[in-house]
């Protein structure tokens, strides 16, 4: 997880337009005045705000409802500096679809939010850790929220099971109790789980046969596809009779899909667009997920302070996303088309 830190007085990331690519991005580090909340509002300074895929989707010009200008940024750890008096001082995390998008977020100094988003962060946590947790976690928990929850009984397969969001359903997945498989090629599996869990890699391993040989020829009763076209015949072969799968992201629109596997395994397949989730939606995922981090059942992503960059480095910070993006397994390795 990338996380801008190190934000002065009166400065903000503002991407003048979107662009076809990194090297055209319109991204400057601009003076800008401190912005007034109105009713209903407060005043955050933001201490770090991790960047995301869609922070660089968006200034990519893959998000076509986001206005420019705009500061970009979706997540952040801060402190309150004006709003209610009992607001005044709060050490507060959030994230949101609307930030960066259709108004200005957290790649600054300061932002305006929704009183009704203001959520004092676990006591435990670092602002880094923070302001790295809103995507990853409310993408993760309203996907399997869709999907009816996770029981003990479940097995569950997590495709792209060492991104952030995959490692996120994943501590969700194990916490709950599922039985729990994950795929992302021939990497280690990285971040906290709440038990074990078999990684497969799909360039070696047939993942379906082997998820169905080991639940007795069950399969997965919940597929989190993190990645989209890449996995989704994968994912498909190993689904169980009713199971769910659940898209966030894809590479390719358009995929081969057999509408007879699909209506005779009863099929459901969910698709999840945390942009359309505001802040304040946030801040209820925040309500459920704050006590779990809190008793050490969930934690927060571990920061590599080689990954901590200031405003002015910002462009490396987007740079190295988008590298990430894009270093998926060998069929996936292009431009993201969407999210």
């Amino acid at each position: 997880m990338n996380i801008l830190t190190e934000t002065k007085a009166g400065k903000a990331l503002r991407v003048s337009q979107a662009s076809a690519d990194l090297d055209n991005l319109l991204i400057d580090v601009v003076d800008v005045s401190v912005p007034r909340p109105g009713p209903g509002q407060v005043l955050v300074e933001i201490v770090a705000a991790g960047v995301n895929p869609s922070d660089v989707k968006a200034s990519l010009g893959h998000m076509p409802h986001a206005v420019w200008p705009r500061i970009p940024g979706r997540d952040f750890g801060g402190i309150v500096r004006e709003g209610p008096k009992q607001m005044i001082g709060l050490e507060i995390w959030g994230g949101g679809g609307e930030l960066g998008i259709s108004q200005d977020g957290s790649h600054a100094k300061w932002m305006v939010l929704d009183q009704k988003a203001v959520r004092e962060k676990p006591a435990n946590f670092t602002m880094e850790e923070a302001g790295s947790i809103g995507v990853p976690f409310i993408t993760a928990y309203e996907g399997l929220r869709e999907a009816g929850g996770v029981q003990p009984t479940d097995v569950v397969l997590v495709c792209g099971g060492n991104g952030k969001v995959g490692q996120a359903a994943i501590q969700l997945a194990t916490m709950a109790g599922a039985k729990v498989f994950a795929e992302y090629n021939d990497q280690p599996l990285q971040g906290h789980t709440n038990a074990p869990v078999t990684m497969l890699n799909s360039s070696t391993d047939d993942v379906a046969q082997i998820v169905r040989d080991q639940t007795g020829g069950h399969g997965a009763d919940i597929v989190f596809n993190t990645v989209g076209s890449p996995y989704f015949e994968i994912a498909n072969k190993a689904m169980a009779k009713q199971a769910r799968q659940i898209f966030i992201s894809t590479f390719d629109r358009a995929v081969p899909f057999d509408i007879f596997n699909f209506f005779r395994g009863r099929h459901k397949y969910i698709g999840i667009d945390t942009l359309a989730l505001s802040s304040v939606d946030g801040a209820r995922i925040f309500d459920r997920l704050k006590p779990k981090f809190e008793e050490g059942l969930l934690k927060p992503f571990p920061i590599n302070p080689a990954t901590c960059y200031s405003l002015a480095d910002a462009a490396k910070a987007y740079a190295s996303v988008l590298q990430h993006a894009r270093s998926r397994p060998p069929e996936a390795v292009r431009k993201p088309r969407c999210r």
